[in-house]
């Protein structure tokens, strides 16, 4: 930013202006001067269609043209209204209702509050504990990080989140023993919820929140077989609600419409968000199950909880645009595919590394786990800030890509995600993977 004013816009760091991006096409972002990212991470799992999409850009056109805002305390809108039958068609069993919101973090938010009223519809007030699991990520949002994991990011807030309380990962690659199968594991991991639940007086537990494959915090990871099956059980066993996180990992991403689809459960609460609109608008939502939705209907009869910008018209529109391009175009599908090709290129050039520990993921999600020692999974020292350096190292080489520290317990442990669009070809996969093994080697020898 030499020879230009300084930004008054308050950015992710004080330390530094970042440059101003002016056009996306597709997999690419151009900045003011000229220069072409490859943006392999959809900024954070969210450009799902990569940039620029026509048939999005012209449905928001259209409903600025006839339709700009409305508050949802007078009217509805047809953009909201067949969102919501988009979403719902194809949904878990028994998710019948859907509230639309302008992120992942109030979609959580809503998620909480709907769960709380729900027990104190049904005569169960006592339900107000919430339990969720170490390494997860639920938002930003103060309700949202108090169920979070992230210990670097809810630090700083810890006297003034409401009190939650955080079980076991299912994180195999770190914590299932070598005396184990995944399986015995999985059901380790869950017993630590039903341990959770029994720590607390009966029927005082209102809901447990899982992200169903971890983002942000941990990198990618995917459940064990059978791990989620048993935390159904455990839920059902103790009437418990299970809400499912899917911001991250939803619609697509992970090659199925609804990763939870793979672990064959269905949730009470469902929440999505970041491919929903694929970054053309900020959008999120949760899905609602039917039982909870008729209680507070022949109850109070309205959901305690609204918003200005609930079930806005132009972000439903981009939404639903976003979501019949995904359908139409088979994107899903594709999503599973590209993400093989994508894992064969990632297992072909990173495999053997000797500072590649793990390589995990679902459909078009992939992270690598960083490591000091691979053979014992010992972690780089963090004040080395690896994950940072292999970030700025790629931007230098023109590519995204969306790093984390403290994968393992807050503290220790480097990853690097990975999240292109669905319309990622397979030349460009090959120019993500090349980069980032240049990126990879820069930090290294930096590092070192």
């Amino acid at each position: 930013m030499t020879g230009r004013r300084r930004s008054r816009l308050i950015h992710r760091s004080f330390r530094a202006d970042p440059p101003i991006a002016v056009r996306g096409e597709g997999l690419w972002l151009i900045d003011r001067d000229g220069r072409r990212y490859a943006d392999a991470c959809g900024g954070a799992a969210v450009s799902c269609l990569g940039h620029g999409h026509p048939a999005v850009l012209a449905a928001v056109r259209d409903q600025l043209a006839r339709l700009d805002y409305v508050h949802t305390s007078f009217f509805s809108c047809a953009a909201a209204e067949e969102l919501a039958d988009v979403l719902l068609d194809g949904a878990p069993e028994g998710l019948s209702h859907a509230y639309i919101v302008s992120g992942g973090s109030e979609a959580i938010e809503a998620a909480l509050k709907i769960a709380r009223q729900y027990f104190v519809e049904i005569g169960e007030p006592a339900r107000a504990r919430f339990i969720a699991r170490r390494q997860s990520y639920h938002g930003a949002t103060l309700g949202a990080l108090a169920v979070g994991g992230n210990l670097a990011r809810r630090a700083l807030y810890d006297p003034i989140l409401i009190p939650a309380s955080l079980v076991e990962a299912c994180f195999a690659y770190r914590f299932r023993r070598d005396d184990e199968t995944e399986e015995e594991y999985g059901a380790r991991a869950a017993a630590s919820l039903e341990a959770e639940i029994l720590r607390h007086p009966p029927g005082t537990v209102a809901a447990f929140l899982a992200e169903t494959v971890v983002g942000a915090t941990a990198g990618s990871v995917p459940p064990v077989p059978g791990y989620f099956r048993r935390i159904r059980e455990i839920c059902d066993r103790h009437g418990v609600l299970l809400i499912l996180d899917e911001v991250m990992c939803g619609l697509g991403r992970c090659g199925v419409l609804h990763a939870c689809l793979e672990e064959g459960v269905a949730p009470d609460i469902l929440v999505v968000a970041k491919g929903l609109g694929a970054g053309v608008q900020p959008v999120g939502a949760m899905l609602v199950h039917r039982r909870i939705v008729e209680a507070i209907a022949a109850g109070s009869g309205a959901f305690a909880h609204g918003q200005t910008y609930v079930a806005h018209p132009v972000a439903c529109a981009a939404a639903l645009a976003v979501q019949r391009v995904i359908r139409d175009e088979g994107l899903v599908a594709r999503s599973a595919a590209m993400g093989r090709a994508l894992e064969a290129r990632l297992v072909e050039r990173f495999g053997n590394h000797p500072h590649v520990g793990d390589i995990r993921g679902r459909g078009l999600f992939w992270s690598l786990e960083l490591v000091a020692d691979r053979a014992r999974k010992a972690p780089f020292d963090p004040s080395l800030a690896l994950h940072a350096r292999i970030k700025r190292a790629a931007f230098a080489r023109g590519l995204l890509v969306y790093p984390m520290g403290g994968t393992i317990d807050g503290r220790l442990g480097d990853h690097v995600t990975l999240a292109p669009p669905f319309t990622v070809t397979e030349d460009e996969l090959d120019l993500i993977v090349t980069r980032l093994g240049e990126a990879v080697e820069a930090a290294l020898a930096e590092a070192a």
